[in-house]
């Protein structure tokens, strides 16, 4: 049987589409890259170590993100970013974690220390409706950011195609009446989002790239830059 495709993304330096597998070998090699790295080098600013990090979520893999990190920085910056790129609804508390739910790790450690240590770490957002984020060392380079902000984002998948469940064309809305009464991934097109009936929850929420849609109170993420 063939496996499940990958989803893609693209990259931000170069824009060329590419798997998520594919996506952490061309980041190393990407020219464009390269050039914004030689081009921050010649800049007055102190050095410090970089990470790469491979962002997904725990059950949504099709759901990504490579990031571009400060070691210098905390968890705390992180767990904003994730919030405001994917995860914000109602102020939910949040916390990392390290080989499982009981070994918790502090907000104001830094990147440096954690992935010193771990190549891998878990971030919750909620302990209600839970979003879980699994968050990957992939490698590490002294150098210059390549942002002033702690975070840079260096790829991300691109949004889910899914299809309109009463015409089969490209959705535009997702039904949250069908979502928690039918249990039901209830996309639909623009059309059927006004005729569709919804009774109960509201009017249909629009698709956002984001694997917290159609969970709690989640909107969507704010506007970049993030």
């Amino acid at each position: 049987m063939a496996g499940k495709k990958q989803s893609k993304g693209n990259c931000a330096y170069c824009e060329k589409e590419l798997s998520k597998g594919g996506m952490s070998k061309h980041l190393a090699s990407c020219k464009a890259r390269q050039t914004a790295i030689e081009k921050a080098a010649a800049k007055k600013a102190a050095s410090e170590t970089l990470y790469h990090l491979r962002v997904q979520d725990a059950y949504r893999p099709e759901f990504w993100l490579n990031l571009e990190m400060r070691g210098s920085r905390k968890l705390k910056d992180l767990d904003n970013y994730l919030r405001v790129i994917w995860l914000e609804c109602c102020g939910h508390l949040s916390e990392f974690s390290l080989g499982g739910f009981q070994n918790t790790v502090g907000m104001s450690r830094t990147i440096d220390q954690v992935f010193s240590d771990a190549d891998a770490i878990l971030h919750t957002y909620d302990f209600g409706t839970s979003s879980e984020t699994l968050i990957k060392r992939i490698s590490a380079r002294e150098g210059k950011p390549l942002s002033r902000k702690a975070i840079a984002l260096m790829a991300r998948n691109n949004p889910p195609a899914d299809t309109c469940i009463t015409c089969g064309q490209p959705a535009t809305h997702l039904c949250t009446e069908c979502l928690y009464e039918d249990e039901t991934w209830g996309t639909l097109c623009g059309k059927h989002a006004e005729t569709h009936p919804h009774h109960s929850y509201g009017e249909p929420i629009e698709l956002v790239n984001s694997p917290r849609l159609g969970m709690c109170g989640y909107e969507g993420p704010a506007e970049p830059p993030y």
